[in-house]
């Protein structure tokens, strides 16, 4: 007797959970497509309800992951974590600038919104010497 739509995505939710979340690899388990997956998934607000509820595990199983190697002392998920969760409180990258006595004109400051859209119709073939 062959499977019914109901009982491969029985089967798929199980499959889910047990590949924490990897479409490829459950859908290889179950033995059908990946466009079958989406099509159950972007239709049967069941299904998704219940693979978003598996994904959300998947994610937590990962940050637990994230904290033992922070308890671990391993500096690359320490550092992580400050650029991800600790932006609020300062833990951000930035890129210093310099520059080095020369000066930036804006070459269309002075354009009228007019010219400016026609400067940005013009093909490799135009001219902006035709602006006016």
């Amino acid at each position: 007797m062959a499977n019914t739509s109901g009982q491969y995505k029985k089967q798929l939710i199980d499959a889910m959970e047990k590949c924490l979340g990897i479409v490829s690899q459950a859908c290889k388990q179950v033995g059908i497509s990946r466009t079958t997956y989406y099509e159950y998934y972007n239709t049967d607000a069941e299904f998704k309800k219940a693979i978003d509820d598996i994904e959300n595990v998947a994610l937590d199983f990962a940050e637990s992951s994230l904290h033992e190697q922070i308890k671990d002392k391993i500096p690359t998920s320490t550092i992580f974590y400050l650029k991800t969760k600790g932006r609020k409180r300062g833990y951000i990258e930035t890129k210093d600038i310099t520059n080095n006595g020369g000066s930036f004109t804006n070459p269309f400051e002075g354009l009228t919104l007019e010219q400016l859209e026609k400067l940005s119709k013009l093909g490799d073939d135009d001219s902006a010497e035709d602006i006016d």
